[in-house]
């Protein structure tokens, strides 16, 4: 079996122009995000303010020189508070419920990110790549709820007699995805972790 016939890779071929659309959206509602912060600093300050009062911004200071103890942290959250908490769990309950939670958390996470110092818009160079593999390790569980949902609701599509059964197949589905988003989910972690420990420094001496 090559690597095109795996499961997971036929899955998103068969749904190419979902999975594309899937994209421009997610990365859109970062980037309006983003560009809400920029044009109204408030927001981001808001959002700041959150971090700070959630005790998230203290969090990452203390493990950023432990960068796989931190890799380790920025695994969990992607997974369980991300991935199986926000997309996952709450689709299975109610159908695309993920898909819209997912961009909320989006919208806010591009307010969060508007750089408040020049440091901060260095750090945002590497990080870039952070969230281009992150991002796709979301966008998987995505699609997976995405064809839970549908074959939930409209079973006959899939050629499912029932809505239970409509509801096994998108489950299974889903798994398959699941498995390349982990492994996004490691590697985006541990990039994320190494990078802001060992780039972001000599980035900023060498730019600023």
């Amino acid at each position: 079996m090559t690597l095109r016939e795996w499961r997971p890779f036929r899955i998103i071929a068969e749904n190419a122009k979902v999975y594309l659309v899937a994209n421009l959206a997610a990365y859109g509602v970062f980037l309006a995000g983003f560009g809400l912060g920029l044009a109204f600093p408030q927001l981001s300050a808001v959002q700041y303010t959150r971090l700070e009062d959630d005790g998230t911004a203290d969090l990452v200071q203390s493990l950023i020189a432990h960068p796989w103890l931190f890799a380790l942290t920025i695994l969990g959250v992607n997974t369980l508070k991300m991935g199986v908490l926000t997309i996952v769990a709450p689709s299975m309950i109610v159908p695309f419920a993920g898909i819209a939670l997912f961009a909320y958390w989006a919208l806010t996470t591009g307010m969060t990110l508007v750089p408040g110092s020049d440091i901060g818009w260095v750090a945002l160079i590497p990080h870039s790549l952070t969230l281009i593999v992150e991002f796709q390790a979301y966008l998987l569980l995505l699609l997976g709820v995405y064809l839970l949902g549908k074959n939930w609701v409209r079973p006959r599509t899939v050629g499912a007699e029932t809505r239970g059964q409509g509801y096994l197949r998108g489950l299974r589905d889903l798994g398959w995805l699941v498995l390349p988003a982990l492994a996004l989910f490691v590697v985006g972690a541990v990039y994320e972790a190494f990078s802001l420990r060992y780039l972001v420094h000599p980035l900023a001496e060498w730019l600023l």
